[in-house]
């Protein structure tokens, strides 16, 4: 048995953005999203955006990281990868010219040969169908809808008109309303015209001399309406599912959709199950804008983008999920306890599998040999990626420790690196764009020494990095045979740019010996078309709950995890749709399922 933890344990790479929206500032953060995940010649392989290389794995759970060619679009976001037959097609988004495309028969080598593109377009998916007929789909807006056609299978050229196929629905799909926790309503079309037209009148220039492509643009930068972007394509049992993402990716409800059609152009029909990727709970939330694939095994798995969004709108990550179709055809992702270590066998295996162990870290105490105000020890337990314990003093004699309360049987480590506004010059040529930026080149290296204890004072080394190579910010220390420990103390420290070290989580998981909690209690009821209010009674035997929730009982494919128990408010409704809900606490020892009652 292997494992992994969400996000996945990858180099991801340093962009120094000049955001036009920010002044033109330099913000500095790691960046990785939009994974197109393909499984080419028995290898397994991740593309994300501004990663300038692309993921390659054997069995889901270790991947290395490989540069791509300069000539591909590397600069450009949500690069889509496909396979068609003996080769892999590579395109990537551009609003300022035709995009290209390109295919290869050998990813790691090329070489790649250039197809020349006929039109603008952003957030691409090629799809192929069983006869051999090629289609398009693509759409990043919130004014405009994802758009289709099928293309000539040879050139790559349209066929005929584009086909617009799912646009916004804000007032009746709860999940595509923007904001934390789906907070927002758009905007009335009255309100959004009246802002329209008090920016342009501060601008100073006549309206005639706005171009008519960007009037939609400023409307959308009033409307509070939804992105409605990433579309993805599958098909199952003669019907095609077009996935897409909303609302938008700096949200902790950044999810994925999907609708279902007998033909390829559709007309599609929001499918039963929705979102079907769907995370805004936990350590790292967000589960938007991605793809989904079989594995060599039948398995079907769901890779997509996760938020963190502190030091710049971009600031994300991959993760990647069990997923699957169930007996009527409707199409899911578990994400119950989704950045959880979860173990991959290599055979065919139950996506609803119980995580593999249990979370021992959260809100344990923790203390440090020092902080800058803040940034206290006490955050990396908070199982909050948008918060850190920061180090006063750049010094590998800093140390992080956390103490379980009593000795417990360890089985995993995750180690977490964050970063906090780092001030360094730009190591190399800001390139314009819809984003102006540089992707750092250079590989860089994190190291770290972990240790444990019984009692605080005799320690025995866990992993030691600190001398590595690598530069894995969310690395994962696996003990499958498990050792016991109380304390975990993290020192030897070094991070990128001379940085003080900075860590969200240091996540411990595993087993303890004590009893599971008692079921909990709760109550259910549906505020309005698009909301639900979920009252938790608080009990001591439990660490946190996971609200489950669907069309029946026995379709509970939603969850939401929270470690507050009391009122808790999910946005992620449909109009006119019957939902069953479902309260399992957890702790230490394991997982208690609750009573399903309906809303």
């Amino acid at each position: 048995m292997k494992y992994y933890c969400n996000p996945l344990n990858v180099p991801y790479r340093y962009q120094f953005n000049a955001d036009p929206r920010r002044g033109g500032a330099l913000q500095i953060c790691r960046e990785a999203a939009d994974p197109s995940l393909i499984q080419f010649q028995g290898r397994y392989y991740i593309f994300a955006s501004m990663t300038l290389g692309v993921w390659v794995s054997d069995d889901l759970v270790h991947w290395e990281s490989h540069r791509l060619p300069d000539e591909l679009p590397l600069y450009d976001y949500a690069p889509d990868v496909r396979v068609l037959g003996d080769w892999v097609y590579f395109c990537a988004s551009n609003r300022e010219h035709p995009c290209d495309r390109w295919r290869t028969k050998d990813i790691l080598n090329g070489p790649y040969e250039r197809i020349e593109g006929s039109f603008p377009f952003w957030d691409p998916n090629l799809f192929r169908d069983d006869d051999g007929r090629v289609y398009f789909y693509w759409g990043c807006s919130n004014q405009t809808p994802i758009y289709g056609v099928e293309l000539d299978a040879e050139t790559m050229l349209p066929k005929g008109e584009k086909a617009a196929l799912i646009e916004g629905r804000p007032f009746a799909v709860g999940f595509e309303r923007v904001g934390e926790n789906n907070s927002t309503l758009p905007a009335s079309d009255a309100e959004v015209e009246a802002k329209y037209q008090a920016f342009v009148k501060a601008q100073g220039v006549p309206e005639t001399m706005i171009p008519a492509d960007i009037k939609p643009l400023i409307r959308g930068m009033f409307s509070n309406r939804p992105y409605i972007e990433g579309a993805w394509m599958d098909k199952h049992d003669g019907k095609y599912y077009l996935q897409y993402a909303a609302p938008g990716t700096q949200y902790n409800t950044y999810a994925d959709g999907v609708y279902v059609s007998d033909h390829p152009l559709g007309p599609f029909t929001l499918a039963g199950n929705n979102p079907y990727s769907y995370k805004p709970g936990g350590f790292l939330p967000g589960a938007g804008h991605g793809s989904t694939m079989a594995d060599r095994q039948g398995n079907l798995w769901h890779t997509a983008t996760m938020r963190i969004s502190k030091n710049h709108d971009f600031e994300r990550r991959v993760g990647l999920w069990p997923a699957g179709f169930d007996a009527d055809g409707e199409l899911f992702c578990n994400q119950r306890y989704g950045d959880w270590p979860m173990a991959v066998s290599g055979e065919k295996d139950d996506p609803w599998r119980d995580p593999a162990w249990m979370l021992l870290s959260a809100g344990k105490a923790v203390s440090a040999s020092s902080c800058t105000p803040g940034h206290e020890p006490g955050e990396v337990t908070k199982e909050d990626v948008q918060t850190w314990w920061q180090a006063a003093f750049v010094d590998r004699s800093e140390w992080l420790q956390v103490d379980l309360g009593r000795p417990m049987d360890v089985r995993a480590v995750q180690v977490n690196f964050a970063d906090d506004r780092i001030d360094v010059p730009c190591p190399g040529p800001i390139r314009p764009g819809s984003q102006a930026r540089y992707i750092d080149e250079a590989d860089r290296v994190t190291q770290w020494k972990l240790e444990g204890s019984l009692d605080g004072r005799d320690w025995f080394a866990v992993e030691d990095k600190s001398a590595a190579a690598t530069d894995l910010s969310h690395d994962l220390v696996v003990r499958a045979e498990g050792f016991a420990a109380r304390y975990l103390r993290l020192s030897d420290m070094a991070v990128p740019f001379g940085q003080r070290p900075c860590v969200s989580g240091l996540r411990v998981f595993g087993r303890s010996d004590g009893e599971k909690p008692a079921a909990p209690a709760f109550s259910a009821a549906r505020q309005g078309d698009l909301d639900m209010l979920v009252d938790i009674v608080p009990q001591s035997d439990a660490l946190g709950y996971n609200i489950l929730f669907g069309a029946s009982p026995e379709k509970l494919y939603h969850s939401c995890i929270t470690f507050a128990p009391g009122k808790i408010r999910i946005g992620a409704l449909i109009r006119d749709r019957a939902y069953w809900v479902r309260v399992d606490a957890f702790n230490e020892a394991g997982i208690t399922r609750g009573t399903c009652v309906k809303l």
